[in-house]
């Protein structure tokens, strides 16, 4: 036997069994010398490598090539080409007699052929390029093709690319039924691998059980699921454990095996579909909880923050805006009554953190101050200082900042008197001036246990100078005096109004104070409605008490001095 084919491996015994001389390229011994070589050439390459050779273009191949072509190997070894492939005949003929007649090579990447190797019309990709091979004549004998076949990336690469796709669409998703629209759009684009699906919410009504295919991807097939899918190569993924929750129902492709890539890609198409509909359930229940919660929490806060007391020679506005959606009440509050000798009380307060507890402390903290203020006659000074002690002997546990303010009445109409317990300064708007700040020296905040009384030193205090101070001893607290001639506003917040992330609090106080000049004619329900629609971007609770003294305001009879504080 010929020598030639002892490089054909396990193609040597068919080589050997075919009958060369009923084919157009006759007995092996009579070859020509380009042929040999090329066949020789072949076999010792294990890169797959075919030849097209003589009038009928007879396939000659090696033992690389025999995967290329599945079910066609053994009979399409000495075969003429159009026989074997006459699924692809009309697109590699024509480049096959391209080379013969013109002798210029010509190469294709990642062409697309519908091959019929297993059976079926497969999706299947090569690189390739057909050369002319030239006898001793000068003459082309035949055509060489090297080839190597690029089914797997390209089908990787494009179901990567579906999956990609189909996460970041769900991943905005915020209910079942955008989980269905936005899948089925990313899906529809996907027809290749999925040429039918469908996401349902539910499985349809009982029918005919779905077909086969859903035990080669580990889901046992689903009776009780009609659908308007071919029967054929259908398999059912349930998208949740529980019964009654989605499903996915697809038809596998036609022209796909389903190997362990195809399988793959279904899972994690299953698996991308479970997450989005998990996440939403878990963010709806969240949402749900979340909305009790604003529920209870705002029940709280209209328990606790109680309309203001408005003497009739006072125009008083109040105003709480939480930043926190979930809680809606945290630790800022105000407060507006009035005291036994008839002054005017204001509040406003800050306990540290945003949550329940929070309110909880500060629900504490308002009471607590209201019974202090109320039982005896002390100036504001005095009443944070028992406060303190009240806090400290109760455990509240927490710290806050305040101004406590008491309006009252004189010869010259109005004065406020406040003790600023740590807390931003209020802000004057004077009938005849610009807004300014009362600043004065700060005392410490609420809960850090301050022991000592305030005591009141001699100071023009009640003379109605802006910034007079009553002094205290040691680290008692103190009180500021300033008169409030008819009017004029004053203006007590929380830090939420003034503090901005990344910029100075002088910054948002200097907006604050340039803000209420501009607007100074206006009642204070509309200053306040300014006030939160400037400063919306805060992050956090805003708590707003306004008070004007009316131009025209009745004076009343003074008010009787409070613990010698004034």
């Amino acid at each position: 036997m010929d020598q030639l084919f002892d490089a054909a491996g396990t193609l040597r015994v068919r080589y050997e069994s075919i009958d060369w001389t009923a084919t157009p390229l006759g007995p092996v011994a009579s070859w020509s010398t380009a042929l040999r070589s090329a066949v020789a050439l072949a076999l010792h390459s294990r890169f797959p490598v075919t030849l097209f050779w003589g009038p009928d273009l007879t396939l000659i191949y090696n033992e690389a090539y025999v995967e290329m072509i599945g079910a066609k190997h053994p009979s399409a070894l000495g075969a003429p080409v159009a026989t074997i492939f006459p699924e692809i005949w009309d697109t590699i003929g024509p480049m096959l007699h391209g080379v013969i007649s013109t002798g210029e090579a010509t190469m294709a990447e990642d062409l697309r052929l519908m091959m019929d190797r297993h059976g079926f019309l497969e999706e299947t990709y090569f690189t390739f390029c057909y050369s002319a091979v030239v006898g001793e004549s000068g003459d082309i004998e035949g055509v060489i093709d090297i080839a190597t076949e690029t089914t797997g990336r390209i089908l990787a690469h494009r179901r990567l690319a579906a999956l990609a796709r189909l996460t970041d669409a769900l991943s905005e998703a915020t209910t079942d039924a955008e989980i269905v629209t936005r899948a089925t759009e990313v899906l529809a684009g996907a027809a290749d691998d999925l040429p039918e699906f469908a996401v349902r919410l539910s499985p349809p009504p009982a029918a005919a059980a779905v077909a086969g295919g859903a035990e080669s991807l580990g889901v046992a097939p689903s009776s009780g699921g009609s659908t308007p899918m071919r029967d054929a190569r259908i398999i059912r993924i349930p998208l949740s454990a529980d019964a009654g929750h989605p499903y996915l129902d697809v038809r596998l492709s036609d022209h796909l095996p389903v190997d362990d890539e195809y399988r793959g890609f279904l899972r994690l198409i299953a698996a991308a579909l479970t997450q989005a509909f998990t996440r939403v359930r878990q963010w709806q229940a969240e949402r749900r909880l979340a909305e009790l919660e604003h529920q209870m929490s705002e029940a709280l806060q209209l328990s606790l923050l109680t309309a203001p007391a408005r003497p009739e020679d006072l125009d008083v506005a109040v105003r709480y805006r939480s930043a926190a959606e979930q809680t809606h009440v945290g630790g800022d509050w105000y407060d507006s009554f009035l005291l036994p000798d008839g002054s005017l009380a204001l509040v406003v307060g800050d306990v540290s953190g945003h949550d329940r507890h929070a309110a909880a402390v500060m629900a504490q903290m308002r009471n607590l101050l209201r019974g202090v203020a109320y039982d005896g006659d002390r100036s504001p000074a005095q009443i944070l200082t028992t406060l303190d002690a009240a806090m400290r002997g109760l455990r509240v546990g927490s710290f806050a900042t305040a101004i406590l303010a008491r309006v009252e009445h004189d010869e010259h109409g109005h004065r406020l008197r406040w003790s600023n317990a740590g807390h931003p300064p209020p802000v004057l708007i004077p009938p005849d001036g610009p807004a300014r700040l009362l600043t004065t020296p700060v005392d410490i905040l609420l809960g850090l246990g301050l022991t000592g009384a305030a005591r009141p030193a001699p100071s023009p205090a009640d003379s109605g100078s802006p910034r007079s101070a009553v002094r205290a001893a040691g680290n008692t607290r103190r009180d500021h005096v300033v008169g409030l001639p008819p009017g004029s506003v004053v203006v007590l917040y929380t830090d939420g109004l003034v503090e901005r992330r990344g910029q100075i609090i002088d910054a948002g106080l200097a907006d604050l104070t340039d803000t209420l000049t501009a607007h100074a004619g206006r009642s204070v329900e509309d200053l306040c409605d300014l006030l939160l629609d400037r400063f919306a971007d805060s992050e956090d609770d805003i708590a707003l008490v306004i008070l004007r003294i009316p131009a025209t305001a009745p004076v009343s009879a003074p008010t009787p001095a409070a613990g010698g504080a004034r």
